[in-house]
């Protein structure tokens, strides 16, 4: 099921446009919302994807559509499609790892098609998914590598990239996943969101998602932990891993919310302007668009 969200269907966003950051280019960004998981509040797939949309909306010539339910019934769904950007389940239910689906993807990122996944969207199997969603996004959540606990991450300073522009230092507490894999070397992958998380993120025993020995030494060693990272292909057309989104409540947090959405217009092939782009959510917005759980 596919909808394309505009301020006008019941949102009512404060903050203009900087002139600077537009462009006469039509940007169709399609979101992919999973099905729904979780408790209340937590893995709101739809209901993060619409205050995304909404907000990407706001942006001149973006056009934002939102899927439902995971992959969409309709392919058709991506023609002309600047960017997509995965936001669901991950591990063998993620929407993208039937093989047909890793070739739409490809062809799509081959033409320069952005591609985003956010919180548990960022954990795919190893093998020919892991690889994809390296080619695509430049880094993936890789069981018994990476891990998922729940912590307040202290945003203390950003590098200059257009997708920090006007994010300032902030924290949010959230169930920030860290200890990616990357391509080799990081090549072409840009830290948007690095900080050393304390150590007792990692008081649960080791498995697949809680803990595992190369983790526990590269944060002893004081190694800064990527959280949101971009990334440049080497044969053209960027991507984008976000690792927070767990709780639904965090998207009403400005700069978690500004440093997402000029990563997703960035990937999407848009200049962002100097202050980046603005969005404010009014009382009450963030509930719409809740999963019944």
């Amino acid at each position: 099921m596919t909808k394309r969200w505009m301020a006008a269907w019941g949102w009512a966003w404060l903050g203009a446009a900087v002139a600077t950051g537009a462009d006469s280019v039509e940007r169709k960004v399609v979101l992919l919302a999973g099905r729904a998981s979780h408790g209340k509040g937590e893995h709101e797939f739809k209901a993060g994807c619409e205050v995304l949309a909404a907000a990407l909306a706001q942006i001149p010539g973006f056009k934002p559509v939102v899927v439902t339910n995971g992959w969409p019934t309709d392919a058709s769904v991506f023609d002309g499609a600047r960017a997509v950007v995965m936001y669901a389940d991950g591990g063998n239910g993620h929407p993208a790892i039937a093989k047909d689906r890793l070739a739409l993807l490809d062809g799509l990122a081959a033409k320069g098609v952005g591609i985003a996944a956010l919180h548990y969207g960022v954990e795919v199997p190893k093998g020919d998914p892991g690889e994809a969603m390296l080619r695509w996004t430049g880094g993936y959540f890789e069981t018994f590598w990476s891990v998922n606990p729940t912590w307040t991450a202290r945003f203390e300073s950003l590098p200059a990239h257009p997708v920090t522009r006007g994010v300032a230092p902030f924290e949010v507490r959230d169930e920030w996943y860290y200890h990616m894999r990357f391509v080799p070397q990081m090549k072409g992958v840009t830290p948007i969101l690095a900080v050393l998380p304390p150590a007792d993120t990692l008081q649960r025993p080791d498995g697949p998602h809680s803990g595992n020995p190369a983790v526990r030494a590269s944060v002893a060693k004081g190694e800064p932990q990527v959280l949101m990272w971009v990334y440049e292909r080497p044969s053209g057309g960027r991507g984008m891993g976000f690792t927070g989104g767990h709780f639904h409540r965090n998207w009403s947090h400005e700069g978690f919310r500004k440093a997402v959405v000029n990563g997703v217009a960035w990937i999407a092939g848009s200049e962002i302007p100097p202050t980046g782009w603005d969005s404010r959510l009014t009382a009450g917005q963030l509930g719409s668009g809740l999963d019944a759980k």
